[in-house]
């Protein structure tokens, strides 16, 4: 086999065309079908398609209650609401993580504080969680990044001794394990988004997931004016608790929204998504074969680790949304990341480093006077005490030089898979020959 890379002219790994086994979400007449229905029966803004999805939804999940939002965002704003995040208090969540985890809060009148990171799994770290509560903390926003899970027992235990709720962001995790149990159900309440490109694909739309009947009733009340007051009791839609809510005080407000959103999904969506949702968990399935066989292949190679938890651990990646590999410089004579994906993409691999945007740099957190406060409202929302400083968070700071993309498999097949194996072994134990 002839192992010279393809950057100097050598064969391409990826030599056969890879198929369909990439495309996402899979969509099936059955799909078609669901969605056109409600498109004949104008159905489109109603919600009793969508009532369907809920119950069906949060059985999925072994919890009480679901709530369908329009976007993922929609659902985490509610969650922070749902749990009493207001003026004057703080989340905690990581500044490695796509905005809408934690900025919603600044529509709240509440802070955010960022926390850092555990190298390995690329989520929260609890002892820096520990060190940055304070009197103000309301919540703690646990993201499952990269859909690998955070570690919720040592979370849990905080929350507990602090008597702070715990809002999981399962955006990149739908269906991940641990210790065996559905990520999104082991804090208070859980939120994600189901947009097309994320492992629980259902075209546009965001979930809350809860036991907690009174953090239902809050996000219901925040975002559903439809569900709340003289709606919800004249109307035969709503008949049952799990369709509305019955919080007395809460319903003196009904048919306002309490936020002034209006968070109702489209039940295109809907349609769509009880369909995914039913054929998910064998897709899944078949997707942690395939990325968890794509890693098997790649123990031991220099340079290169898997962003995954210890087999036998009780911990999975649900459906591995956004795939990413850990870069190991110093095992590949300090190897720039960039020549190291150049040389990837020559075999034929689309890859790139890097990972989301720091929220901490991020001039919309440092610079942005969003509500004319005369000062960033980071700041305005923290009473004039909370500064950010570079190096407050030095994991976080350095993981985005330190990840890159892998590919991810939707289908287990060997043959495809070991071509991009093969690239990956051939291009790491090639390194030296790379300028």
């Amino acid at each position: 086999m002839n192992n010279e890379l393809a950057i100097y002219g050598g064969p391409m790994s990826i030599q056969d065309d890879p198929g369909d086994i990439f495309k996402w979400p899979i969509i099936t007449e059955e799909d078609e079908l669901a969605v056109l229905n409600m498109l004949k029966h104008g159905k489109m803004s109603g919600i009793d398609e969508t009532l369907k999805f809920e119950k069906e939804f949060a059985k999925w999940h072994n919890v009480k209650y679901a709530l369908a939002c329009n976007n993922g965002t929609a659902s985490l704003h509610s969650a922070m609401y749902g749990v009493g995040v207001g003026v004057g208090d703080e989340v905690i969540c990581q500044s490695l993580t796509i905005w809408a985890s934690a900025l919603p809060a600044f529509s709240l009148g509440a802070s955010i504080v960022f926390a850092d990171l555990d190298k390995q799994t690329m989520t929260l770290d609890p002892e820096d969680i520990e060190r940055k509560i304070t009197d103000k903390t309301k919540a703690i926003i646990v993201v499952h990044y990269m859909g690998h899970p955070a570690n919720m027992d040592a979370i849990m235990s905080i929350s507990k001794k602090h008597n702070i709720k715990v809002i999981e962001d399962v955006s990149h995790a739908h269906g991940a394990l641990y210790n065996g149990k559905i990520v999104g159900t082991i804090g208070h309440v859980g939120a994600m988004s189901v947009m097309s490109e994320k492992s629980l694909a259902i075209g546009e739309g965001g979930f809350l997931i809860t036991d907690d009947k009174n953090i239902w009733d809050r996000a219901v009340a925040f975002g559903h004016y439809e569900r709340t007051g003289i709606y919800a009791s004249t109307s035969t839609s709503f008949i049952g608790e799990d369709k509305y809510i019955q919080n007395t005080e809460l319903n003196r407000f009904g048919g306002f929204p309490l936020g002034g959103y209006k968070y109702r999904i489209n039940q295109l969506s809907s349609a769509l998504g009880r369909v995914q949702l039913k054929h998910y968990r064998k897709r899944m399935e078949e997707i942690q074969k395939a990325m968890n066989y794509f890693w098997d292949q790649l123990e031991g190679v220099p340079g290169i680790r898997s962003h995954r938890p210890p087999k036998d651990s009780g911990n999975t990646k649900g459906g591995w949304y956004s795939p990413k590999g850990l870069y190991i410089p110093e095992e590949l004579g300090e190897l720039n990341i960039d020549k190291f994906c150049e040389a990837l993409r020559a075999e034929g691999v689309l890859t790139k480093p890097g990972l989301n945007v720091l929220m901490h740099e991020h001039p919309v957190i440092n610079e942005a006077d969003i509500y004319g406060h005369g000062i960033p409202t980071f700041v305005a929302n923290s009473g004039g005490k909370n500064k950010i400083n570079k190096g407050s968070l030095p994991v976080s700071e350095i993981l985005p030089n330190l990840a890159f993309d892998v590919p991810w498999f939707k289908h287990y097949r060997p043959k495809i898979i070991d071509q991009y194996v093969n690239a990956f072994r051939k291009v790491a134990e090639n390194a030296d020959k790379l300028e």
